[in-house]
């Protein structure tokens, strides 16, 4: 069953005719880059100019505004794709494939974004970049896990056998998410425990306000990004079957061809009376 492209965009050419779009973008993309952009220029105002410093950790706490909104967005991408493979494997759809693959690629740029900001954020904090800690020992797990996943979709196979191989690897991965989220609970960790998945967080005012903002200009990013990447990849898959009908229809011709011009073999009534004649000789 495939699900049909995304809409807002005009078709083209022969990947049109396979219902692809023409271009990863339309006027929803357009006015939602606008958003994005907007919102991350006042997430800047307020985390480098509003918001307070924080009583302990001074000027270091701005980068929670970063730090974060990328840990939630991965987190977000993850789920998307075990949603998706899981999706795939009930309905064998394209469109859920792409969608698990694409928001798959993002996870992993924000898992890496989540690991550079906390290792800055650690040094004064902790005196040290990076510490075998649980909360960061199972991210980069996390991160590992997913270049897997994307490493599986990779390796030649017949699609079918790709995609399966893909979501069932999405799916084994995605566990790794809760245990990352609970690691500060379940094991000794120098990460602070949470602070706004409680009923009370235990920040406020205008930090809470940023933070809230940060993770939601994220989120939009999030969408933004996953709506080109996953354009892009449906146009790549409708150029790479083009190609290939292209070059089956070629290979057919240059066969036909090569029938045609070959010179009739004899038949066998032919090549009967021949022999007589040799022989008669």
């Amino acid at each position: 069953m495939t699900s049909p492209a995304p809409s807002g965009t005009e078709p083209s050419g022969t990947a049109a005719g396979a219902g692809a779009p023409a271009h990863t973008g339309s006027q929803g993309t357009r006015v939602l880059g606008s958003v994005t952009a907007a919102g991350l220029v006042m997430l800047s105002l307020f985390a480098l100019v509003f918001s307070p410093a924080e009583a302990d950790q001074g000027d270091a706490v701005r980068l929670m505004y970063i730090h974060v909104p990328t840990a939630v967005v991965a987190f977000l991408a993850f789920f998307v794709t075990a949603a998706g493979s899981a999706l795939w494997l009930w309905k064998k759809s394209r469109w859920w494939d792409l969608v698990a693959a694409s928001s798959a690629e993002i996870g992993v740029i924000f898992t890496a974004l989540t690991l550079v900001t906390g290792m800055v954020w650690g040094r004064p904090i902790w005196g040290v970049y990076w510490t075998w800690d649980a909360r960061l020992t199972s991210t980069a797990l996390l991160l590992l896990l997913f270049l897997g996943y994307l490493a599986i979709r990779r390796v030649p196979a017949e699609p079918d056998v790709r995609n399966r191989r893909a979501a069932f690897a999405g799916l084994i991965a995605v566990v790794d998410v809760p245990i990352v989220h609970y690691s500060v609970n379940w094991w000794n960790s120098l990460h602070q425990e949470p602070t706004i998945t409680r009923l009370d967080p235990s920040i406020d005012g205008l930090m809470l306000f940023t933070l809230m903002l940060g993770i939601v200009v994220f989120l939009l990013l999030y969408l933004w990004l996953l709506v080109h990447r996953f354009r892009l990849a449906w146009l790549e898959e409708q150029l790479a079957s083009s190609d290939l009908a292209a070059a089956l229809v070629e290979r057919r011709a240059e066969a036909d061809e090569a029938t045609i011009s070959a010179p009739p073999a004899p038949s066998s009534a032919a090549k009967a009376s021949g022999t007589i004649a040799e022989a008669s000789r």
